[in-house]
Order: structure tokens, then C-alpha cells, then sequence
């Protein structure tokens, strides 16, 4: 964002195109040098960041708020963005219709997948790439702090409700659309950042669902010796 800023280019032009260049930078260093994602991810992150700072205060005139980018402004999302996001999310949505199982194959047991002539790199590279362009679509609705955040919630929530993957991923899209909605009503009515109330409202669902599962589990735990005790009991 920084580098386009500094160009003159569309801020989320840049981000897009930073964030393929650095999904595939990471994934063939994953791929050729067996390093741990977190750690290349970590330096690029360090690397990139600092990077958009220095561009960023090079550039002439610069008054751009970065505000809307850190934290998000779901209501500042033009129709152009909406056309945009939606184009995004249908490419990305056939890709794993078309591609499930490869995807499945590589992301659980890339041997099996190497076994089955699946091109376990390419696919590799293809999910990367996939998230980034999702990353992306996401920063003007919570903003490149919370963005991962929208990734992980829905998903975990919906892990609570569902036992396959398929499931999670359309439960995940489920959630993630009724806490848009709602954080964004929530919002409006309280005057509070959309992206923050977003995110808190998708955090403590997912709390009060991993309790209600928990306090679910004892209690069947206990009826569950209760009637083992009655059943010896009557015998």
C-alpha cells in the first residue's frame, strides 16, 4: 500500500499485488527450503510493513488516512469494491468447488495427494494465493489488524456445530455473514467502529459456544454415570 501510495496507484491495487508476490514468495521458500510458514510469514510481515512506512514518508502531500486500512470502514466500501469483492469471492468459491479435494489432499496428507498425481506445489501455491486475495477483500471491512481474526472466528465457531469439513467451511460462511450483519447493526445503533464490533461480537459468540460445549460435555458425563450407578444398582 505504501509503494502505491508513493506511485500514485490504488492503495488495495498494491496491497493485492503485494500479498500474490508474498503468498508465493512464502510458499516456495516453504517448499524448497522446508521452513516453517510462521517464520517466513513473521519476516515478511516485519520486512513489509517496515518497507510501507519508509514509501509512505516519502511520499509528496501525503494526507491519506491509513486509519480506515488498520482498523476498517465497512460504510466507506464503495459499489466499485462491493463489484470487486464479489467477483473475488466467486473465483475463489469455484476454485474450491472445482479443486476440493485436491485441496483437501494437500492441506491433510500431501504423500497421499503425491501418490495420487496430485500437483501437491501447485495447489499449495493456488491455496496461498487464495487467502491473500481474501486477506485483501477483507481490509476495508475490519481492517488489516482484524482481518485474520474474520478468518479464524467463523471457522472455529462453526468447528463447534459440525463434524466435516465441507460443513465447517459453509457454517464458517454462515457466521461470517451474520456477524458482519450484526456487528454492523450493532455498530450503527451505538456509534462504534463496525470492524471492532465485528470481530467482538464474533470472539464472544464463539466463547459462549465453546462453554456451552464444555458445560455440555460434563453434563453428559454425569448422566451418563448416573445411570452406569443405577444400573448397578438395580442389579
Amino acid at each position: 500500500m505504501g509503494v502505491a501510495y508513493f506511485l500514485g496507484r490504488d492503495p488495495l491495487l498494491g496491497a493485492m499485488v503485494a500479498a500474490i508476490l508474498t503468498a508465493l514468495v512464502i510458499g516456495w521458500v516453504s517448499l524448497r527450503w522446508k521452513q516453517h510458514e510462521d517464520n517466513i510469514i513473521g519476516a515478511l510481515w516485519a520486512v513489509g510493513m517496515a518497507v510501507g512506512i519508509l514509501f509512505i514518508a516519502r511520499t509528496p502531500g501525503y494526507n491519506v488516512d491509513l486509519m480506515s486500512y488498520l482498523f476498517g470502514n465497512i460504510l466507506m466500501v464503495s459499489r466499485a469494491n462491493l463489484f470487486v469483492m464479489a467477483m473475488l469471492d466467486a473465483v475463489v468459491a469455484s476454485l474450491v468447488v472445482l479443486f476440493y479435494k485436491q485441496f483437501l489432499a494437500v492441506c491433510f496428507d500431501e504423500e497421499f495427494a503425491r501418490i495420487r498425481g496430485v500437483n501437491v506445489s501447485g495447489f499449495y501455491l493456488l491455496l496461498l494465493c487464495m487467502v491473500a486475495v481474501m486477506v485483501v477483500s477483507l481490509i476495508q471491512i475490519v481492517g488489516l489488524i482484524l482481518v485474520i481474526a474474520l478468518f479464524i472466528l467463523p471457522a472455529a465457531t462453526a468447528r463447534g456445530f459440525v463434524g466435516s469439513v465441507v460443513g465447517m467451511m459453509i457454517g464458517a460462511c454462515v457466521f461470517g455473514a451474520i456477524f458482519s450483519v450484526a456487528g454492523l447493526v450493532v455498530s450503527f445503533n451505538t456509534n462504534l467502529p463496525s470492524g471492532a464490533t465485528i470481530i467482538l461480537l464474533a470472539g464472544s459468540t464463539y466463547f459462549v459456544s465453546l462453554a456451552a460445549k464444555v458445560v455440555q460435555r460434563r453434563f453428559s458425563r454425569a448422566l451418563a454415570g448416573r445411570s452406569r450407578s443405577l444400573g448397578t444398582s438395580n442389579r
